[in-house]
């Protein structure tokens, strides 16, 4: 069966900027993990994509955080204004719901580490107007706002105004990345759905990337989801489709009605996929892979669409109280 995609996580914006930084690639055709021409196989096509920054110089490449965050933000805005007749940016998830019933794909765009605005509170409503719709509070260094999984460190002053003024705005606060100590003060501070837009299960594969069943847990008190990552390296040795399915199937052993998990492969941010899997392609044969574990087409559905769908509705909805 052919579901259609709502994906919380890619890095496609940074890759078609190619390897010097400076040139961009077509979003329409390319030999990146996602293109349109691929994801117009789907029967609906939604994708969160995440303008990406960090401190860090190997990264950087000789670029100052801004100038990298400025240049994905431009490679975006290019390629879905030249391919307008397949693709829009949405604002809302009644825009979603619009394009998936004219037959055009989605394009939501995230912040993924906000180095690139200098972490400063007051310019996510600027952020939020141009429809930046999700964001973290960091990358795997430690900042102003946030320790990272790597550092460790909990949520700083400066994290908890950040965050505050991310839900008044309506835009939902993306856990992936953080430390565990930061993770349970903004699960304390919240008023609205709290998401990890590509994070795994740790219990199946141990590492600080990945959630605790109490994390997850906590992500379903307060409404959100959690994106599975398609990284190997988050999903475990010999990572494959079926392995996908372990993380999936190991979430519903706490999330039984699946509600909860949502899609967020982390394409274009990663080296390497899982046996069997190649790209955005690959979702239809993780689709099959979960039917023949039993799980329902309805779930699946919830799985590939609803949910993502569902908590960003929420988010504008808590915009509006």
């Amino acid at each position: 069966m052919n579901f259609p995609v709502f994906d919380l996580h890619c890095d496609t914006a940074w890759a078609l900027l190619g390897r010097d930084l400076c040139e961009y690639g077509s979003l329409m055709q390319n030999n990146c993990h996602i293109d349109l021409d691929r994801a117009a196989n789907f029967s609906g096509y939604a994708q969160c994509f995440a303008c990406f920054t960090t401190t860090q110089p190997e990264i950087l490449k000789g670029l100052r955080p801004y100038e990298l965050f400025e240049r994905e933000l431009a490679v975006l805005m290019r390629e879905i204004g030249a391919n307008s007749d397949l693709i829009q940016q949405v604002h809302s998830a009644d825009e979603i719901v619009k394009n998936l019933n004219d037959g055009k794909m989605s394009a939501i765009f995230t912040i993924e580490g906000p180095a690139g605005f200098g972490y400063d509170p007051e310019l996510l409503e600027d952020l939020y107007n141009i429809g930046f719709r999700i964001t973290t509070l960091g990358w795997n260094e430690k900042n102003v706002l946030t320790g990272s999984c790597v550092t460790g460190g909990g949520l700083t002053e400066v994290g908890k105004a950040y965050m505050d003024e991310a839900q008044r705005l309506g835009m939902l606060i993306d856990v992936s990345h953080i430390s565990d100590e930061a993770f349970w003060d903004i699960l304390e501070r919240t008023n609205a759905p709290i998401i990890a837009t590509h994070s795994n299960s740790r219990a199946v594969c141990n590492v600080p990337r990945n959630l605790t069943d109490d994390m997850f847990r906590g992500i379903i008190q307060t409404g959100g989801v959690t994106g599975i990552n398609l990284y190997p390296g988050f999903l475990g040795e010999s990572a494959s489709v079926e392995t996908v399915c372990d993380h999936i199937c190991h979430f519903m052993e706490i999330d039984t009605t699946g509600k909860h998990i949502a899609l967020g492969g982390d394409l274009d941010g990663i080296h390497i996929m899982p046996s069997g899997m190649s790209g955005i392609e690959s979702y239809s044969c993780l689709a099959d892979a979960l039917i023949g574990r039993g799980i329902s087409e309805d779930t699946v559905f919830d799985i590939f669409w609803n949910n993502a769908l569902g908590v960003m509705q929420h988010a504008v909805h808590n915009n509006k109280k």
